[in-house]
Protein backbone atom coordinates (compact mmCIF):
# COMPACT_ATOMS: atom_id res chain seq x y z
CA UNK A 1 0.00 0.00 0.00
CA UNK A 2 1.08 3.59 -0.59
CA UNK A 3 2.17 5.50 2.51
CA UNK A 4 1.99 9.00 1.01
CA UNK A 5 0.24 11.34 1.13
CA UNK A 6 -0.39 10.96 4.84
CA UNK A 7 -4.01 10.86 5.98
CA UNK A 8 -5.22 13.60 8.32
CA UNK A 9 -8.52 14.43 9.96
CA UNK A 10 -9.56 18.06 10.43
CA UNK A 11 -10.54 18.78 14.03
CA UNK A 12 -12.20 22.15 13.37
CA UNK A 13 -15.57 20.54 12.44
CA UNK A 14 -15.91 20.26 16.20
CA UNK A 15 -16.09 24.06 16.49
CA UNK A 16 -16.94 25.62 13.10
CA UNK A 17 -20.57 26.70 13.10
CA UNK A 18 -20.97 25.48 16.68
CA UNK A 19 -21.08 27.00 20.12
CA UNK A 20 -23.01 30.17 19.20
CA UNK A 21 -26.65 30.88 20.12
CA UNK A 22 -29.00 28.55 18.26
CA UNK A 23 -26.18 26.22 17.15
CA UNK A 24 -25.03 22.88 18.51
CA UNK A 25 -22.40 22.93 21.25
CA UNK A 26 -18.74 22.64 20.31
CA UNK A 27 -17.01 19.25 20.50
CA UNK A 28 -13.85 19.49 22.60
CA UNK A 29 -10.37 18.77 21.26
CA UNK A 30 -9.86 15.61 23.31
CA UNK A 31 -13.06 14.05 21.94
CA UNK A 32 -12.13 14.91 18.35
CA UNK A 33 -8.67 13.42 18.89
CA UNK A 34 -10.20 10.25 20.31
CA UNK A 35 -12.57 9.86 17.34
CA UNK A 36 -9.59 10.22 15.01
CA UNK A 37 -7.35 7.81 16.88
CA UNK A 38 -10.00 5.09 17.10
CA UNK A 39 -10.83 4.99 13.37
CA UNK A 40 -9.52 1.87 11.60
CA UNK A 41 -10.04 0.33 8.17
CA UNK A 42 -8.25 -2.97 7.54
CA UNK A 43 -5.71 -2.03 10.18
CA UNK A 44 -5.00 1.42 8.71
CA UNK A 45 -5.66 4.55 10.76
CA UNK A 46 -5.27 8.28 10.42
CA UNK A 47 -1.70 9.59 10.49
CA UNK A 48 -2.43 13.03 11.86
CA UNK A 49 -4.75 15.94 12.50
CA UNK A 50 -5.13 19.50 11.22
CA UNK A 51 -5.99 22.14 13.83
CA UNK A 52 -8.01 25.31 14.30
CA UNK A 53 -5.96 27.75 16.37
CA UNK A 54 -8.78 29.15 18.43
CA UNK A 55 -10.35 28.31 21.78
CA UNK A 56 -11.81 25.98 22.90
CA UNK A 57 -9.43 23.85 20.81
CA UNK A 58 -6.10 25.70 20.68
CA UNK A 59 -5.81 29.22 22.10
CA UNK A 60 -4.06 31.51 19.60
CA UNK A 61 -2.16 33.01 22.56
CA UNK A 62 -0.95 29.62 23.82
CA UNK A 63 2.31 29.67 25.76
CA UNK A 64 5.25 27.45 24.91
CA UNK A 65 4.24 25.21 27.81
CA UNK A 66 0.70 24.99 26.41
CA UNK A 67 2.09 23.97 23.03
CA UNK A 68 4.35 21.36 24.60
CA UNK A 69 1.30 19.82 26.31
CA UNK A 70 -0.61 19.93 23.00
CA UNK A 71 2.23 18.23 21.13
CA UNK A 72 2.50 15.52 23.80
CA UNK A 73 -1.28 14.97 23.76
CA UNK A 74 -1.38 14.48 19.98
CA UNK A 75 1.68 12.22 19.91
CA UNK A 76 0.20 10.10 22.72
CA UNK A 77 -2.50 9.16 20.19
CA UNK A 78 0.20 8.15 17.66
CA UNK A 79 -0.73 11.15 15.54
CA UNK A 80 1.11 14.20 14.20
CA UNK A 81 -0.03 17.75 13.47
CA UNK A 82 -0.21 19.07 9.92
CA UNK A 83 -1.87 22.26 8.71
CA UNK A 84 -3.26 24.86 11.10
CA UNK A 85 -5.97 27.48 10.59
CA UNK A 86 -5.20 31.07 11.55
CA UNK A 87 -8.20 32.85 13.19
CA UNK A 88 -8.12 35.86 10.89
CA UNK A 89 -11.83 36.81 11.12
CA UNK A 90 -13.12 39.87 12.99
CA UNK A 91 -15.05 37.84 15.64
CA UNK A 92 -11.88 35.90 16.50
CA UNK A 93 -9.57 38.91 16.84
CA UNK A 94 -8.60 39.39 13.21
CA UNK A 95 -9.99 41.64 10.50
CA UNK A 96 -11.02 41.67 6.86
CA UNK A 97 -8.08 41.59 4.44
CA UNK A 98 -9.78 44.26 2.29
CA UNK A 99 -11.08 46.25 5.26
CA UNK A 100 -9.80 49.25 7.20
CA UNK A 101 -6.19 49.76 8.16
CA UNK A 102 -7.00 48.43 11.62
CA UNK A 103 -8.73 45.37 10.12
CA UNK A 104 -5.71 44.60 7.98
CA UNK A 105 -3.31 45.08 10.87
CA UNK A 106 -5.35 42.70 13.04
CA UNK A 107 -5.39 40.17 10.18
CA UNK A 108 -1.59 40.16 9.97
CA UNK A 109 -1.23 39.97 13.77
CA UNK A 110 -3.34 36.80 13.83
CA UNK A 111 -1.28 35.29 11.01
CA UNK A 112 1.89 36.09 12.97
CA UNK A 113 0.52 34.36 16.07
CA UNK A 114 -0.50 31.32 14.02
CA UNK A 115 2.93 31.12 12.38
CA UNK A 116 4.61 31.26 15.80
CA UNK A 117 2.52 28.30 16.94
CA UNK A 118 3.13 26.39 13.70
CA UNK A 119 6.88 26.94 13.95
CA UNK A 120 6.97 25.91 17.60
CA UNK A 121 5.08 22.69 16.87
CA UNK A 122 7.67 21.94 14.18
CA UNK A 123 10.48 22.55 16.66
CA UNK A 124 8.81 20.19 19.11
CA UNK A 125 8.85 17.45 16.46
CA UNK A 126 5.06 17.15 16.38
CA UNK A 127 4.46 18.80 13.00
CA UNK A 128 6.47 17.33 10.11
CA UNK A 129 4.55 19.10 7.33
CA UNK A 130 1.65 21.43 6.69
CA UNK A 131 0.68 25.04 6.03
CA UNK A 132 -1.05 27.93 7.79
CA UNK A 133 -4.50 28.44 6.32
CA UNK A 134 -6.00 31.89 5.67
CA UNK A 135 -8.82 33.54 3.72
CA UNK A 136 -9.90 37.16 3.21
CA UNK A 137 -12.19 37.11 6.28
CA UNK A 138 -14.79 39.22 4.48
CA UNK A 139 -17.96 38.36 2.59
CA UNK A 140 -18.67 38.68 -1.14
CA UNK A 141 -21.33 41.34 -0.45
CA UNK A 142 -18.84 43.73 1.16
CA UNK A 143 -16.23 42.92 -1.47
CA UNK A 144 -18.65 43.87 -4.27
CA UNK A 145 -18.66 47.49 -3.10
CA UNK A 146 -15.34 47.92 -4.92
CA UNK A 147 -14.24 44.66 -6.58
CA UNK A 148 -10.97 45.79 -8.14
CA UNK A 149 -9.95 48.07 -5.27
CA UNK A 150 -10.78 45.46 -2.66
CA UNK A 151 -8.89 42.83 -4.58
CA UNK A 152 -5.76 44.98 -4.64
CA UNK A 153 -6.12 45.73 -0.94
CA UNK A 154 -6.55 42.04 -0.08
CA UNK A 155 -3.44 41.21 -2.12
CA UNK A 156 -1.44 43.84 -0.23
CA UNK A 157 -2.61 42.36 3.08
CA UNK A 158 -1.70 38.88 1.89
CA UNK A 159 1.78 40.11 0.93
CA UNK A 160 2.29 41.50 4.43
CA UNK A 161 1.13 38.17 5.83
CA UNK A 162 3.57 36.39 3.51
CA UNK A 163 6.45 38.43 4.90
CA UNK A 164 5.50 37.27 8.39
CA UNK A 165 5.14 33.65 7.29
CA UNK A 166 8.51 33.67 5.53
CA UNK A 167 10.20 34.95 8.70
CA UNK A 168 8.87 31.87 10.51
CA UNK A 169 9.72 29.39 7.73
CA UNK A 170 6.01 28.84 7.02
CA UNK A 171 3.75 28.85 3.96
CA UNK A 172 0.22 30.22 3.74
CA UNK A 173 -2.65 28.53 1.90
CA UNK A 174 -5.70 30.52 0.84
CA UNK A 175 -8.80 28.33 1.03
CA UNK A 176 -11.00 28.70 -2.04
CA UNK A 177 -14.50 28.97 -0.62
CA UNK A 178 -17.50 30.84 -2.03
CA UNK A 179 -18.24 32.65 1.25
CA UNK A 180 -15.00 34.72 1.14
CA UNK A 181 -14.96 37.92 -0.89
CA UNK A 182 -12.33 37.96 -3.62
CA UNK A 183 -12.06 34.17 -3.33
CA UNK A 184 -15.70 33.39 -4.12
CA UNK A 185 -15.07 32.37 -7.74
CA UNK A 186 -12.25 30.44 -9.33
CA UNK A 187 -11.37 33.42 -11.54
CA UNK A 188 -11.16 35.82 -8.61
CA UNK A 189 -9.23 33.27 -6.55
CA UNK A 190 -6.66 32.94 -9.32
CA UNK A 191 -6.51 36.73 -9.68
CA UNK A 192 -5.84 37.16 -5.96
CA UNK A 193 -3.03 34.60 -6.00
CA UNK A 194 -1.45 36.30 -9.00
CA UNK A 195 -1.84 39.81 -7.56
CA UNK A 196 -0.20 38.71 -4.31
CA UNK A 197 2.62 37.20 -6.38
CA UNK A 198 4.35 35.21 -3.65
CA UNK A 199 4.29 31.71 -5.15
CA UNK A 200 6.92 30.36 -2.79
CA UNK A 201 4.97 31.44 0.28
CA UNK A 202 1.30 31.77 -0.68
CA UNK A 203 -0.54 28.88 -2.31
CA UNK A 204 -4.05 27.53 -2.71
CA UNK A 205 -5.93 25.16 -0.45
CA UNK A 206 -8.37 23.08 -2.49
CA UNK A 207 -11.35 21.49 -0.76
CA UNK A 208 -13.33 19.23 -3.10
CA UNK A 209 -16.65 20.30 -1.55
CA UNK A 210 -15.92 23.97 -2.12
CA UNK A 211 -14.23 23.76 -5.50
CA UNK A 212 -17.22 21.85 -6.88
CA UNK A 213 -19.25 25.01 -6.22
CA UNK A 214 -16.71 27.02 -8.22
CA UNK A 215 -17.85 25.09 -11.30
CA UNK A 216 -21.45 26.23 -10.63
CA UNK A 217 -20.64 29.91 -10.23
CA UNK A 218 -22.29 30.36 -6.81
CA UNK A 219 -21.82 33.93 -5.49
CA UNK A 220 -20.29 34.89 -8.85
CA UNK A 221 -21.46 35.95 -12.30
CA UNK A 222 -22.55 33.54 -15.03
CA UNK A 223 -19.23 34.10 -16.78
CA UNK A 224 -17.55 32.17 -13.95
CA UNK A 225 -19.65 29.04 -14.41
CA UNK A 226 -17.93 25.99 -15.86
CA UNK A 227 -21.05 23.80 -15.91
CA UNK A 228 -24.10 24.65 -18.04
CA UNK A 229 -26.81 26.59 -16.21
CA UNK A 230 -29.44 23.94 -16.98
CA UNK A 231 -27.20 20.93 -16.38
CA UNK A 232 -28.96 18.09 -14.52
CA UNK A 233 -25.94 16.01 -13.38
CA UNK A 234 -26.82 13.17 -15.74
CA UNK A 235 -23.61 13.41 -17.78
CA UNK A 236 -20.48 12.69 -15.70
CA UNK A 237 -18.24 13.59 -18.64
CA UNK A 238 -19.38 17.20 -18.48
CA UNK A 239 -18.43 17.40 -14.80
CA UNK A 240 -15.07 15.79 -15.48
CA UNK A 241 -14.30 18.37 -18.17
CA UNK A 242 -15.34 21.24 -15.90
CA UNK A 243 -13.10 19.97 -13.11
CA UNK A 244 -10.24 19.47 -15.56
CA UNK A 245 -10.54 23.12 -16.62
CA UNK A 246 -10.76 24.33 -13.02
CA UNK A 247 -7.76 22.36 -11.84
CA UNK A 248 -5.62 23.30 -14.81
CA UNK A 249 -5.65 26.87 -13.46
CA UNK A 250 -5.56 26.28 -9.71
CA UNK A 251 -3.57 23.04 -9.37
CA UNK A 252 -0.20 24.76 -9.99
CA UNK A 253 -0.92 26.91 -6.92
CA UNK A 254 -2.28 24.10 -4.73
CA UNK A 255 -0.22 23.26 -1.64
CA UNK A 256 -2.93 21.83 0.65
CA UNK A 257 -5.80 19.50 -0.25
CA UNK A 258 -9.04 18.39 1.40
CA UNK A 259 -10.87 15.26 0.32
CA UNK A 260 -14.63 15.80 0.64
CA UNK A 261 -18.08 15.10 -0.76
CA UNK A 262 -20.72 17.68 -1.75
CA UNK A 263 -24.34 17.52 -2.89
CA UNK A 264 -23.97 20.81 -4.86
CA UNK A 265 -26.03 22.82 -2.39
CA UNK A 266 -24.99 25.47 0.11
CA UNK A 267 -25.69 25.71 3.82
CA UNK A 268 -24.65 27.58 6.93
CA UNK A 269 -24.63 26.83 10.66
CA UNK A 270 -24.46 29.19 13.59
CA UNK A 271 -22.21 32.15 12.79
CA UNK A 272 -20.72 30.47 9.73
CA UNK A 273 -21.94 31.96 6.45
CA UNK A 274 -23.49 30.09 3.54
CA UNK A 275 -20.89 27.80 2.05
CA UNK A 276 -20.38 24.33 0.60
CA UNK A 277 -22.30 21.46 2.13
CA UNK A 278 -19.92 18.71 3.24
CA UNK A 279 -21.53 15.26 2.98
CA UNK A 280 -20.50 11.81 4.10
CA UNK A 281 -18.58 9.90 1.41
CA UNK A 282 -21.49 7.58 0.66
CA UNK A 283 -24.24 10.23 0.75
CA UNK A 284 -26.72 9.27 -2.00
CA UNK A 285 -26.98 12.94 -3.01
CA UNK A 286 -23.21 13.40 -3.32
CA UNK A 287 -22.18 14.63 -6.74
CA UNK A 288 -18.48 13.78 -6.63
CA UNK A 289 -16.80 10.51 -7.57
CA UNK A 290 -14.34 11.11 -4.76
CA UNK A 291 -11.48 8.87 -5.82
CA UNK A 292 -11.58 9.82 -9.50
CA UNK A 293 -12.13 13.53 -8.97
CA UNK A 294 -9.35 13.77 -6.36
CA UNK A 295 -7.02 12.81 -9.19
CA UNK A 296 -7.66 16.15 -10.88
CA UNK A 297 -5.81 17.77 -7.96
CA UNK A 298 -3.20 15.09 -7.17
CA UNK A 299 -2.11 14.38 -10.76
CA UNK A 300 -0.80 16.78 -13.38
CA UNK A 301 -2.32 17.45 -16.78
CA UNK A 302 -0.54 14.40 -18.18
CA UNK A 303 -1.87 12.06 -15.49
CA UNK A 304 1.34 11.84 -13.45
CA UNK A 305 1.17 11.85 -9.64
CA UNK A 306 2.65 15.20 -8.60
CA UNK A 307 3.83 14.19 -5.08
CA UNK A 308 3.50 17.86 -4.06
CA UNK A 309 0.93 17.26 -1.32
CA UNK A 310 2.55 15.52 1.66
CA UNK A 311 -0.74 14.98 3.48
CA UNK A 312 -4.41 15.11 2.58
CA UNK A 313 -7.18 16.00 5.00
CA UNK A 314 -10.87 15.25 5.39
CA UNK A 315 -12.96 18.31 6.23
CA UNK A 316 -16.45 17.52 7.56
CA UNK A 317 -17.44 21.06 8.51
CA UNK A 318 -20.91 21.40 9.98
CA UNK A 319 -21.64 17.71 10.27
CA UNK A 320 -24.20 17.36 13.08
CA UNK A 321 -22.74 16.32 16.41
CA UNK A 322 -24.63 13.02 16.44
CA UNK A 323 -23.05 12.14 13.08
CA UNK A 324 -19.59 12.93 14.41
CA UNK A 325 -20.15 10.73 17.45
CA UNK A 326 -20.57 7.56 15.35
CA UNK A 327 -17.65 5.21 14.75
CA UNK A 328 -18.96 4.39 11.27
CA UNK A 329 -18.67 8.07 10.28
CA UNK A 330 -14.92 8.15 10.78
CA UNK A 331 -14.36 4.68 9.31
CA UNK A 332 -16.24 5.59 6.12
CA UNK A 333 -14.25 8.81 5.81
CA UNK A 334 -10.99 6.96 6.40
CA UNK A 335 -11.91 4.35 3.79
CA UNK A 336 -12.53 7.10 1.22
CA UNK A 337 -9.16 8.68 1.97
CA UNK A 338 -7.33 5.36 1.73
CA UNK A 339 -8.90 4.83 -1.69
CA UNK A 340 -7.64 8.25 -2.80
CA UNK A 341 -4.13 7.47 -1.56
CA UNK A 342 -4.06 4.10 -3.29
CA UNK A 343 -5.20 5.66 -6.57
CA UNK A 344 -3.03 8.80 -6.54
CA UNK A 345 -0.32 8.32 -3.91
CA UNK A 346 3.15 6.84 -3.65
CA UNK A 347 5.53 5.00 -1.31
CA UNK A 348 8.64 6.27 0.43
Amino acid sequence: MNNFPKLHNALWPGVVGKGSPGAEPAIDLDTMLEHTAQARVDGVGFDGVDLFLFAPHVDIDSSDDDLKRLADKVRAKNLVIGSVVAPVWPPTGGGTAFGTEADRRNFVVQVAKACRIAKRLRELGARPHGVVRIDTAGGPGDWLADPEGNQKTAAATFRAACDVAASHGERLAAEGEICWGGMHSWKRMLQLLELTDRPGILGFQADMAHTLLYTLGYNAGPEDRLLPADWNWSDPGTLDRALATLTSYLRPWTIDFHVAQNDATVKGSGSHDKTGRHCLPDDPNGKLAITRHAGHWLRDGYGNVTRRIRHICWDGCMFPNDVMSRTETWNSILAAMIAVREAHGWSE
